[in-house]
């Protein structure tokens, strides 16, 4: 099993968050991605996207819209340089109760399953408490990015314990840090 496992996020965490993206056109990273995303790559993490996309249970868009936005956002990063070795997405939405949708973790074991991961100690960085939900669930550990919807749970991840920081490059270095 392949361990040093990061979950990212992929609205408002690698990429500006758009209101249910569904053109490719329209991707652009945040702030400290690459500089971050690069820096876990090169420590040996693997980077694994696991993203919530309501809009398809909506009906704004379907299945084949957010693969082909996720195709881009995994072009623009391996032309960078940082490989992602695996998308899972959730397709529900909240009402549904599903166990992908984030804070739950089946997009976390589904990953485990299919790409031989060792998920114990696991990170997960995202922009919503929901990120740091299913790091609990699963017994990993939550980052907050303060990019996309972070910054309106920043208190509320502090009061969890839930280390908050500015962007995916920040995020890097508690991860970093704590396993040096």
């Amino acid at each position: 099993m392949t361990s040093g496992v990061v979950f990212l996020d992929r609205d408002g965490t690698i990429i500006v968050e758009r209101e249910y993206l569904s053109d490719p056109a329209l991707v652009t990273l945040e702030e400290g991605a690459i500089a971050g995303l690069s820096r876990l790559i090169a420590a040996g993490r693997v980077l694994v996207v696991l993203t919530n996309q309501s809009g398809i249970a909506r009906g704004y868009f379907d299945l084949a819209a957010a693969e082909r936005v996720n195709a881009r956002v995994a072009d623009v990063l391996a032309e960078a340089g940082v490989p992602i070795a695996g998308w899972f997405i959730c397709p529900h939405a909240d009402a549904d109760g599903c166990d992908c949708r984030k804070p739950e973790p089946g997009l976390a074991w589904a990953a485990q399953s299919a790409l031989g991961l060792d998920i114990a100690a696991a990170w997960i960085i995202g922009d919503k408490m929901s990120d740091a939900g299913m790091a609990a669930a699963f017994g990993g550990q939550g980052i907050l990015v303060t990019t996309g919807h972070g910054g309106a749970s920043a208190a509320a991840a502090h009061a969890a314990g839930v280390p908050v920081v500015a962007d995916l490059n920040a995020a890097a270095d508690i991860i970093l840090g704590v396993d040096l």
